[in-house]
């Protein structure tokens, strides 16, 4: 390079500051004269790391599988790129953080979270690493648009708020959702309008007041019109594929061993499934499982709550037939709500008797075993979308990634500028995975971006 390049870096998030820190490494061990800027709307770097995990951020996992992602194999191909750069075996986003100095511990279901259990723990690393390597951070600068070089060999523009332009040989693009839409880009690259998702849900009506805060784990099976969404231009491959691997197992805890597709209680077609924690809102549902079907669900959705997910469904009638043969060997008669009693808490007792249409004081007879069986089974809520937008954990869209080399994250069309994180149209479940295509793709971009001035397009 001739003189000293500038890299620019839009947004001072995890996937922003992961490239930064690899840019800058990079740059010293090609020995190479570029300075590294992160630009970052906010008054300080790495906001958005402090709030991830309820504070504990869970910034990996030791089982990422590409499969679960948004645009999979896109996501596959990276991943796969990243692992070919690491020098000695095991996971390249493990390996950037044991450099850094940061020391972790393994949860349930593979959770990466850092050892001292505070998020800060690794915007520390990051930090002291950026500032280590000569990474310049200029905080309060918001990027209203990004101009690509008129010839070959020239700068980009950026164009800030507050009318200033900046210069650079190349710019890695890090915001995502709201800032992303607010940012204009060249007319090549498209962009899908991004949508939260990673949150709570609304239903319509609002729960019962007396089930406000109350927390079960169960199986939850989101159904709906999936051909109405693909109408609606709102199905993709990866909701298809989630679709298929629900009704597989929909079809299995009705005993359709072939494969056979199983009737659902209302009608539609079982679209997503998850197993986990319920968390009952005024306003709908809640908890991780809740904010893993938000990644499928739409507006006139409605959403299944099995209490008793261990039980398959061709087995639940004889299960209730014995305990009400037990319960009336013990204590000589049941009504309906001591039926439930010991199995579930009493607001959802009521919820599951209103449901199969049984008053709690009414002896429980035989021929109600059915409709308790099938509330227990299949609760029904109405779902009116997401409940909380501005608390979504990630924003879905962004980015086309047809745009994008998966190995570079460089712009086709556009030699130079670089796409990261939820700037692309990237996103999975709850569980570190976001965070770790945050860190993955950034150390991919940061890299790549300074062996693409590095090659001389930038004179």
């Amino acid at each position: 390079m001739a003189g000293m390049e500038k890299l620019a870096i839009i947004g001072g998030g995890a996937a922003g500051l992961a490239a930064a820190v690899a840019a800058a490494r990079e740059a010293r061990n090609r020995g190479a004269d570029a300075e590294v800027v992160v630009f970052e709307r906010d008054d300080r770097v790495g906001r958005s790391i402090l709030a991830t995990g309820n504070g504990r951020c869970n910034f990996s996992n030791a089982q990422v599988d590409a499969g679960l992602y948004r645009n999979a194999a896109f996501v596959g191909d990276a991943l796969l790129a990243l692992t070919r750069q690491q020098r000695r075996g095991g996971d390249s986003v493990c390996a950037f953080f044991k450099e850094l100095g940061l020391v972790w511990r393994e949860e349930s279901e593979g959770r990466l979270y850092p050892f001292a259990n505070k998020a800060s723990s690794v915007l520390d690393v990051l930090r002291t690493a950026a500032t280590a390597s000569g990474v310049r951070e200029a905080c309060g600068r918001r990027a209203i648009r990004v101009d690509a070089p008129g010839y070959a060999g020239g700068r980009f523009h950026i164009r800030f708020e507050d009318g200033a332009v900046e210069h650079a040989a190349a710019v890695i693009v890090a915001v995502g959702g709201r800032a992303l839409a607010s940012l204009e880009l060249p007319d090549s690259l498209p962009v899908t309008k991004p949508s939260p998702v990673l949150g709570a849900l609304r239903t319509k009506p609002a729960p019962p007041r007396d089930l406000d805060g109350v927390r079960v784990r169960c199986g939850l099976w989101l159904v709906g019109d999936r051909a109405a969404d693909m109408r609606a231009g709102a199905s993709d491959a990866d909701a298809a594929g989630e679709a298929r691997r629900a009704e597989r197992l929909w079809s299995r805890e009705h005993g359709m061993r072939d494969g056979s597709p199983a009737a659902v209680p209302g009608g539609g077609r079982v679209k997503a499934h998850e197993r986990g924690e319920l968390q009952v809102r005024p306003y709908g549902v809640s908890g991780v499982a809740v904010f893993n079907l938000s990644r499928f669900a739409h507006p006139g959705d409605r959403l299944l709550v099995d209490f008793v997910p261990d039980l398959p469904w061709q087995q639940v009638d004889q299960v209730l037939f014995s305990r009400r043969k037990a319960l009336l060997g013990a204590i000589g008669t049941v009504d309906c709500e001591g039926m439930l009693r010991g199995l579930l808490l009493p607001p959802l007792a009521r919820a599951v008797l209103c449901r199969a249409g049984l008053k709690p004081e009414k002896p429980f007879e035989k021929a109600d075993v059915p409709a308790l069986g099938a509330a227990l089974k299949a609760l029904p809520f109405a779902l009116d979308g997401v409940a909380e937008p501005a608390r979504c954990q990630v924003a879905r869209g962004g980015l086309g990634v047809d745009s994008f080399d998966s190995r570079t994250m460089g712009a086709r069309d556009v030699p130079g500028l670089f796409a990261i994180g939820e700037a692309l149209d990237v996103d999975a479940p709850c569980g570190g995975y976001n965070l770790h295509w945050a860190w993955a793709s950034g150390i991919l971009a940061g890299r790549a971006a300074v062996r693409s001035v590095e090659g001389g397009r930038c004179a």
